[in-house]
């Protein structure tokens, strides 16, 4: 898992724990090592939680070891686990994708190999079939230690396949080239918005925005560094964010947080015109439960007051798009804002929509060390990938980045500097097989796969059975 992993080890580890499971046959046997390895997974891997909720990290971690240990315990341990175990595994990770509360893909398998070859495949079947994959490569290893050759060659075969067939897929056609400026305002890592001077957070990315060299097309702020107590028009700030439009004559995308009414948020993102004009606004969709959402909130208050916000964030129901016009030619610009990186079906409405460049607004300032803000990086490496667009991550105290259509990160900031990143970067078209597509034809291929592991186990031990042999 990033920050740390080195992705071959991913494959280790799932060799190893075949070996854990392959001769244990009991289903309660199988659960607990299922568990424990999901623990040992997802618990360091998710630790900058405890600062942001110490309850929801512990729940969390435990309800998504325990669902692993339940995909341990419903994979036979005959030779039939090795299609099995991908199969439960990769249905593991996509039930995580949306639920509970809409869901919490942190931490994933797909992260694992941002880096790997591999990554590629999520371009044909998106991120579930890049989990499949991995489980398989585990799964070769494992037959390889067994000496089992032929499966070992078919399981081996399958990954390098898809890995080769990622080379050839559909990613996308360059349209133009645009010049953008991405600003991060810089500060204290590990502050909260009730603990900060919002005007200072809006002063600082004021200063960095200075920094900018033009002319650029197109300049991008974080998510709500525009942080104001009423709604955003009329205010000082919606003033000087016209007047910076103007002065840069260039758009300007700045992330806003204004108060509704007593009880409710807003988090959007706004195109300013080089006029100066507001033209477009898209409103966050997937909120953060219990960071921006307070699922039962009646009944969960009363236990964590000290962890919850006070008002809920009203979420958008907007297509994830903003429109624009750079020299005289529309421009689509599909936005994920913060969170909404990490989903794929958020990223395939934005490009589904015409998004012919990926932005992500985000703002991890109030996160502890930097385990969130790396594996949002490496999200946003898989979402370039597998749209086939270049992907812009604004955050006002880091990572802010710039990520091709192929993954690789072509400039990234350091956590709390002032800086401003200026790149050049393609506008592009058409989609991949994995916009197209979306999720589901992985999902029901998981299913089919674990329903064919279970026939092939009965039928491995009824003849065998028949002669009083165990059934592996």
């Amino acid at each position: 898992m990033p920050p740390w992993g080195w992705w071959p080890l991913a494959f280790v580890a799932f060799a190893w724990f075949d070996a854990q499971v392959k001769n244990s046959l009991s289903r309660k046997s199988r659960y607990w090592r299922g568990f424990g390895f999901g623990a040992g997974w997802l618990f360091p891997a998710t630790f900058w939680m405890i600062d942001l909720t110490p309850p929801g990290y512990v729940i969390q971690g435990l309800i998504f070891s325990a669902l692993f240990g339940l995909a341990s315990a419903v994979v036979p341990p005959d030779r039939w686990r090795w299609l099995a175990l991908p199969a439960a595994f990769t249905l593991v990770e996509s039930l995580r994708w949306r639920w509970p509360f809409g869901g919490v893909p942190l931490a994933t398998l797909p992260m694992s190999q941002q880096d790997a070859p591999l990554g590629e495949t999520v371009r044909i079947l998106g991120p579930f079939l890049l989990a499949f994959l991995v489980v398989l490569g585990g799964m070769a290893l494992a037959a390889a230690a067994e000496r089992k050759w032929p499966m070992t060659a078919i399981l081996a075969g399958v990954v390098i396949g898809f890995g080769l067939l990622a080379q050839v897929a559909p990613d996308g056609n360059v349209i133009r080239e645009i010049d953008i400026a991405i600003v991060q305002g810089g500060g204290e890592q590990g502050t909260r918005a009730i603990n900060t001077d919002e005007r200072l957070v809006f002063e600082r990315h004021l200063a960095a925005t200075e920094l900018v060299k033009g002319p650029v097309d197109l300049v991008l702020w974080p998510e709500d560094v525009v942080n104001v107590r009423t709604l955003l028009a009329g205010t000082r700030e919606y003033s000087e964010l016209q007047d910076l439009a103007r002065s840069l004559d260039a758009w300007l995308i700045a992330g806003i947080f204004e108060r509704l009414d007593a009880t409710t948020n807003a988090n959007a993102s706004i195109a300013f015109s080089p006029d100066g004009d507001e033209v477009d606004r898209y409103d966050k969709v997937r909120l953060v439960p219990f960071g921006e959402v307070v699922p039962l909130r009646n009944l969960i208050e009363p236990l964590a007051p000290d962890y919850l916000p006070v008002r809920d964030t009203r979420p958008g129901n907007g297509e994830a798009t903003l429109d624009i016009e750079i020299d005289g030619e529309p421009v689509t610009l599909g936005i994920t804002i913060s969170w909404e990186v990490f989903f794929e079906d958020r990223v395939r409405d934005a490009i589904g929509n015409g998004g012919e460049l990926l932005i992500n607004p985000t703002n991890g300032s109030s996160y502890w060390l930097t385990i969130l803000q790396t594996q949002q990086v490496a999200s946003s490496r898989l979402r370039a990938m597998e749209t086939g667009r270049w992907v812009l991550q604004a955050a006002p105290t880091g990572f802010s980045a710039v990520v091709n259509p192929d993954g690789d990160v072509i400039e990234r900031t350091a956590v709390s500097e002032m800086a401003v990143i200026h790149q050049t970067v393609e506008l592009r078209d058409g989609k991949t097989i994995a916009t197209r597509v979306g999720r589901w034809p992985m999902v029901a291929f998981a299913l089919l796969a674990l329903a064919a592991a279970w026939i092939g186990h009965q039928r491995l031990r009824q003849p065998r059975a028949s002669l009083g042999l165990p059934a592996d």
